[in-house]
């Protein structure tokens, strides 16, 4: 045999031996540094309007993203009026602006295969533009122009109002839909801005002069905050955004307040009858703001309890070792202009309704009363801290949580502070944290299903409410008044 093979084999050997010995150790015993985590330099930029602008360069690809969060939201609507907000993202968009007609937007757009999207949420507003690094210059005049003057044509109105009055008429449709928006009414109030509903009856109301006057009164350059990611140089940038915009009238940034929301631990329970063969339900009470300063122990809870998907507890030992519950896990929603919500979760079969939420109850309890281990607390550390950073693996992501980081008052490094503080939780710390947010003296619990095949009554959690789902109206032929 060749002697360099010989030699090349045994040097192979004595290789492949130290893996072997290697992978005897048991993975248990392995040990590794924590993910770090530090995201690139996002340049912060002030117009002189008041517009604040985030930038990332990334030339990797021939493309530029732009984000824009507006100070506005549905929460700032009239009562009368629930679901403007909602319209006039919508129609911003699909109704095109003074210069060019909607339809002849949609078809400029697909000719250079850009994206150019708007909305208002709860608490804020959003437009975006994903456009190719040569078509950037018209894609940015679109993109301004309709920030800054929309048509709002009657045509499209009456088509997006179609659209939101169809999605009311099915609404009752959906369960889980239902367990959400009345958990949400329970806790904060039907009434409350945060957990209102839009009816047939104030969709009606709104006019093309309502979004006229809901975008004046928030659409201004010093309540924009601009992310701009991708293939472009920074002052070049700069330079062409003041431009644009230059011709936007500033406004007094202001929003009105929200009323007070009912911050009390009150439990309750209740029920809404629907014939389906399974339950869902939801259990839980007011959260925390993301402001709070038990927020990065919070989280880490939360993972552990339920939002860690198949490693959870609730996962576990619900669905996994009980076998009571197909969906289950839990959510503290953070909020910003108030607290949020804690929620737990769960579809369930009817006949095993009151065990399930019962199995639920009782690991909302365990978390509080018993210490965790070591172990298992570096395992959900772990777990959470390798997924957390690949919600930031690309520039727009990272130049876009910068803007939303601002827009709710949170300082500029607040990711690494969420590492941080991830990484420095004790068991005691979650078990203090838990005895302290989670409440099961004043839990609301909620179902939604047929209680005549309820293994047993809700009113073993105690006295029952009967929630009445009103019959969605015909919602098909509704048009707009006319100014």
């Amino acid at each position: 045999m060749n002697k360099g093979l010989l030699k090349t084999s045994a040097a192979h050997l004595i290789v492949l031996g130290s893996v072997v010995e290697a992978l005897a150790a048991s993975p248990r015993t392995m040990t590794f540094p924590p993910v770090e985590f530090h995201p690139p330099p996002v340049e912060r930029v002030v117009l002189d309007q008041g517009m604040v602008v985030h930038l990332l360069e990334d030339h990797e690809l021939p493309r530029v993203r732009i984000q824009a969060i507006i100070r506005t939201g549905s929460a700032y609507e009239p009562a009368d009026k629930i679901g403007l907000a909602g319209l006039t993202g919508m129609v911003m968009r699909s109704g095109g602006t003074a210069s060019i007609l909607g339809d002849a937007l949609d078809e400029e757009l697909e000719f250079t295969a850009t994206e150019m999207r708007s909305m208002i949420g709860q608490d804020a507003g959003f437009a975006s533009l994903d456009v190719l690094k040569k078509d950037f210059d018209r894609g940015l005049a679109l993109f301004a122009d309709m920030l800054m003057q929309p048509a709002f044509p009657n045509d499209k109105l009456d088509l997006a109002k179609q659209q939101v009055l169809e999605g009311i008429r099915r609404r009752n449709d959906h369960p889980g839909g239902i367990a959400g928006r009345k958990f949400t009414q329970a806790v904060y109030g039907a009434d409350h801005p945060l957990a209102r509903e839009s009816t047939v009856e104030t969709i009606g109301r709104i006019t093309r002069d309502d979004l006229a006057a809901f975008h004046a009164a928030h659409y201004h350059p010093n309540a924009v905050i601009l992310s701009v990611s991708g293939d472009f140089e920074k002052k070049e940038m700069i330079e062409k955004i003041r431009r644009v915009f230059a011709g936007w009238s500033t406004g007094s940034g202001d929003r009105p307040a929200l009323p007070p929301i009912r911050d009390a631990f009150m439990p309750s329970v209740h029920l809404v009858e629907k014939d389906i063969s399974q339950t869902h339900f939801r259990i839980g009470h007011l959260g925390i703001r993301q402001n709070d300063p038990d927020y990065f122990a919070v989280t880490l809870l939360d993972d552990i309890l339920g939002s860690g998907g198949f490693r959870s507890r609730l996962f576990k030992e619900v669905r996994t070792r009980q076998g009571l519950a197909y969906s289950v896990g839990s959510a503290f929603t953070s909020g910003n202009l108030e607290r949020g919500l804690f929620v737990a979760y769960g579809e369930t079969k009817a006949q095993s309704t009151h065990r399930a939420i019962t199995a639920v109850l009782q690991e909302i309890n365990r978390i509080r009363t018993e210490l965790m281990t070591e172990g298992d607390l570096r395992l959900a550390k772990d777990s959470f801290l390798n997924s957390f950073v690949f919600s930031f693996s690309n520039s727009a992501q990272i130049a876009n949580r910068q803007s939303s980081l601002e827009y709710y008052g949170l300082p500029p490094d607040y990711l690494e502070r969420l590492r941080d503080g991830v990484i420095g939780v004790t068991p005691q710390e979650i078990q203090r944290v838990a005895q302290k947010h989670l409440r099961p003296d004043g839990l609301i619990i909620l179902a939604v299903g047929r209680s005549d095949r309820f293994d047993q009554p809700l009113s073993g959690f105690g006295k029952v409410n009967l929630i009445s789902l009103e019959p969605s109206r015909e919602a098909v032929g509704v048009s707009s008044p006319r100014d």
